[in-house]
């Protein structure tokens, strides 16, 4: 495995557009999408909440633009713009929660993330070919990504070009001690919990070392590590696959999550603890602002390539 460390890059010159439009985003918005979401909401034995929390996100979606619509059993939400076909980035994040629990970072910093990039989006250039997914039931076995990879994508009429998958995004600490390491991965890591981790397998390395980039040119105040998993390493450590991203990296899809590393920094994670107030909103924000340039960014690229 790679670590690489946004810090040790060079420092670019920001796009001056997108600094302007990242600073319509405030911690206070973010907040308030956490604090609606913060219910338990799992699919099974929260089924009013979990369903009432699908209809408002695509409440909010489409009242950017979106169309929005929900897609198979356990319906994820969709929200594309008007575009025909070609090359999208994918922005997705699940918005169950296990059982009983309010699920403030898992996933409620998530949603508000994605919810915080697709506002941004809508605002730069309507119908960027940004498609944006809520999936539901990764508490169950990652269920709503895989049934979304496996039986929407192949006929969706467009290929992803790069999935960005959110996974706890907004628990920090820069307390001594408060980041741990993952048990069995060969990582040197900070031991503080203020930074914002990438990871990758070799699909997506090249999205990764740009969007690290990125992160650094546009919002240099965010630590960020990369993780990126050498070529069939992945499937020696399970806790890689811990998340959405994982039936993309099945289907060779080239796809990067962000995460604050979950348990591995926050002690409320999957406690009835894991409320609103536990949260960063300030590093929730640069994280949302850095998710946006990346997505941007990579457009810009797709573009050009084009």
């Amino acid at each position: 495995m790679l670590i690489r460390n946004a810090s040790r890059l060079k420092n670019g010159k920001p796009n001056e557009d997108i600094t302007e439009l990242l600073a319509g985003l405030t911690p206070l918005m973010l907040r308030s999408w956490v604090e609606y979401i913060s219910i338990p909401r799992h699919f099974k034995f929260n089924a009013t909440a979990n369903r009432t929390t699908a209809d408002w996100i695509a409440k909010e979606l489409s009242s950017w633009g979106y169309q929005v619509s929900f897609q198979g059993p356990y319906r994820n939400v969709i929200a594309e713009p008007s575009f025909s076909g070609g090359e999208v980035i994918l922005v997705g994040a699940h918005y169950d929660s296990v059982p009983q629990t309010p699920g403030a970072d898992d996933n409620g910093s998530a949603v508000a993330a994605m919810l915080g990039c697709a506002k941004l989006c809508a605002e730069f250039l309507p119908d960027l070919p940004v498609v944006f997914v809520a999936f539901n039931c990764e508490e169950d076995g990652l269920l709503g990504s895989s049934d979304w990879v496996q039986h929407f994508l192949p006929t969706a009429g467009y290929r992803v070009a790069c999935a960005h998958v959110l996974e706890m995004v907004g628990y920090a600490s820069s307390l001594p001690g408060s980041q741990k390491v993952p048990p069995g991965l060969p990582l040197k890591m900070p031991d503080r919990g203020d930074f914002i981790g990438l990871l990758t397998n070799n699909k997506g390395a090249g999205a990764m070392k740009k969007a690290l980039q990125t992160i650094r040119t546009e919002r240099p105040q965010l630590p960020a590590y990369g993780v990126e998993v050498l070529l069939g390493v992945e499937k020696y450590f399970p806790v890689l696959h811990r998340s959405d991203h994982a039936p993309f990296w099945k289907a060779g899809i080239p796809s990067i999550m962000w995460t604050d590393t979950s348990e591995f920094r926050n002690p409320h994670y999957h406690q009835a603890t894991d409320e609103p107030d536990t949260l960063n909103y300030e590093f929730l924000t640069h994280v949302t602002q850095a998710l946006t340039a990346c997505v941007l960014k990579q457009l810009e690229q797709i573009e050009m390539a084009a």
